[in-house]
């Protein structure tokens, strides 16, 4: 995390917090002092993580519109503000467009765009009757930087997630709050366990190698530059994609 940096005070929402990318930043904001609230859908794995740093855990379907109301005013009720908003949560899945289904397109588009979109209005809600500014932090991927063969419904909903994050910065910016995307490359977590890097060692060793930096992501690369766009480090960055991928999309 950035050196030095104190999250005393502050009281910070992640989205998928259970494992993966969405725990490892729980942790970095827990172990800076911030006030964590741990929300997925796992619950019995979301429930430890916040256990073990001293947080609270939420149910959160985050494509439910009256989950999101519920949530976002527990935490206001109990921490009287909300400062850091983290749409980490989302699903992977991949079809080419002939072969994409109605059924799976309107589930990813459900979970990774309009469960964006909801957080950002909760909370965004939340952070202006405040006063106090806030800071949201979405994870979209390299895939909302450029075309990926054979994953349309996901590389849509990453698009939408920069996009809509540009319009909410526009939008928020005069009340103090924050809004910027975070786009992950390949990063070694449950959702990219079945990538051919994940069990071929020979195909790992070549994406390695075409990687500047020389190997795969891991999720404290993702949760260093989330806790930097959460903190003041970050103040006068609004409406902007950071990618996190090793170089390779340079």
């Amino acid at each position: 995390m950035t050196t030095g940096t104190t999250m005393h005070g502050r009281v910070v929402l992640i989205t998928g917090g259970a494992r993966g990318q969405g725990e490892a930043e729980a942790r970095m904001f827990a172990a800076a002092g911030a006030t964590v609230v741990v929300t997925d859908v796992l619950d019995d794995l979301g429930e430890r993580v916040a256990g073990e740093i001293g947080g609270s855990y939420h149910h959160l379907d985050v494509s439910s519109e009256s989950e999101w109301d519920a949530v976002v005013a527990d935490v206001v009720a109990r921490h009287g503000r909300l400062d850091v908003l983290v749409n980490n949560a989302g699903i992977l899945r991949g079809n080419q467009l002939v072969n994409e289904t109605l059924e799976q397109w309107e589930l990813v588009v459900r979970i990774n765009q309009t469960g964006v979109f909801l957080g950002m209005r909760a909370a965004g809600r939340a952070m202006i009757a405040a006063g106090n500014g806030g800071s949201i932090v979405n994870i979209s991927s390299v895939a909302g930087l450029e075309g990926v063969f054979g994953s349309l419904s996901y590389s849509a909903t990453k698009w939408a997630v920069r996009g809509m994050t540009k319009v909410a910065a526009k939008e928020l910016g005069r009340h103090g709050i924050r809004v910027n995307s975070v786009h992950p490359g390949i990063i070694v977590t449950e959702m990219t366990a079945h990538f051919p890097e994940m069990h071929d060692e020979d195909r790992r060793r070549r994406t390695e190698r075409a990687t500047p930096l020389q190997r795969l992501g891991v999720p404290e690369d993702i949760a260093e530059m989330v806790f930097f766009l959460g903190s003041d480090a970050s103040s006068y960055c609004t409406g902007q994609e950071f990618t996190v991928d090793g170089g390779m999309h340079s």
